[in-house]
């Protein structure tokens, strides 16, 4: 949010973790630059990244 983007993180069964972004284009590639290293306990293997058309989002949830 401090970053002005929306969306949600959710942690899936099956031990991945799938995020949703939506914001201005240079905040959401910060993010998703961050997502490839993700927090000092993580270990990021791989990320998939793909482009939707923008769902009007507000606020941010994480699960």
């Amino acid at each position: 949010m401090r970053r002005g983007v929306a969306g949600s993180v959710t942690n899936r069964s099956d031990g991945a973790v799938e995020a949703v972004f939506e914001g201005a284009p240079a905040a959401v590639a910060e993010l998703v630059a961050w997502c490839r290293v993700g927090p000092p306990a993580a270990d990021v293997t791989a990320i998939d990244v793909s482009e939707e058309p923008a769902a009007s989002l507000q606020g941010f949830r994480v699960s």
